[in-house]
């Protein structure tokens, strides 16, 4: 496809939640958690969270062109193009019926920050909470990205969170290194859009993530003018993946009092 078919596709994509959000739970649950992926990551990432926050939270998992049933369509390497089109399919929708939390995962984390501004200026729209996970503050960030598939793909093993059979299946990689590409392309690229959000803000990480270290993530305090509080948590980059509970626990409360969450400045 090429880059004006593409860019038409996703402005037209834009408009439609169903292409961007998927829910993978039937629930009663008025508050409303918005997930997104890591780079080369996908929606289905969120599927145990989900399942164990439905009686709580109506999850929504943000599905980026390139994956899983959208793979037929070409990624997208600009995070703000991204966070543009994400924000404009919730806005879409109709309006949450309780608390909208964002919670963003590495590169998902800066597109929740991203979509919690432009969401910010849409009455009905805006958004309760913001969790980050396992990516440094705005102001830390660095840049540069993997010159070479080899070495991009070193770097998804370091991380871990892909199934090591994937990574040595040559079909399979054919099907995930676009994605892949797009999304480490983004992320280098990126330069955060400032504004100050309002609302609480939650970052969360692992004490033995080699991306990112403690020091980078307390300076998230400075993305909000509301109550902000961090937490460290055993684990590498894909720490998440080992608390569960502990983070559906957090999304929970957050969505249930989001202003007077278990925060402090």
């Amino acid at each position: 496809m090429h880059k004006q078919e593409t860019e038409e596709a996703g402005r037209g994509a834009g408009a439609r939640p169903e292409t961007w959000l998927r829910r993978y739970h039937p629930t009663d649950a008025r508050a409303e958690l918005v997930c997104f992926p890591h780079a080369g990551g996908a929606a289905g990432f969120w599927r145990p969270l989900s399942e164990a926050v439905r009686h709580a939270l109506d999850v929504r998992a943000v599905q980026y062109p390139g994956r899983q049933d959208r793979y037929r369509e070409e990624p997208l390497d600009d995070l703000h193009r991204l966070a543009d089109l994400i924000a404009e399919a919730l806005a879409a929708g109709p309006a949450p019926a309780g608390p909208r939390v964002l919670l963003g995962h590495s590169m998902g984390a800066s597109l929740a920050h991203e979509v919690a501004l432009r969401l910010s200026g849409v009455p009905g729209q805006e958004v309760a909470a913001l969790m980050v996970s396992g990516r440094r503050a705005p102001s830390c960030l660095g840049s540069g990205r993997p010159e070479t598939d080899e070495a991009l793909l070193a770097r998804v093993r370091e991380l871990g969170g892909t199934d090591p059979a994937v990574l040595a299946h040559p079909e399979l990689l054919d099907v995930i290194l676009p994605a892949l590409r797009a999304d480490y392309a983004a992320v280098a690229g990126y330069v955060p859009g400032g504004g100050l959000l309002s609302c609480p803000v939650v970052a969360l990480t692992g004490d033995g993530d080699p991306e990112v270290a403690p020091d980078d993530v307390g300076p998230w305090r400075e993305t909000t003018t509301g109550p902000f509080a961090m937490r460290v948590l055993t684990g590498g980059h894909f720490f998440l993946n080992d608390h569960l509970p502990a983070v559906s626990e957090l999304a929970v409360s957050l969505s249930a009092a989001p202003a007077r969450g278990p925060l402090s400045r």
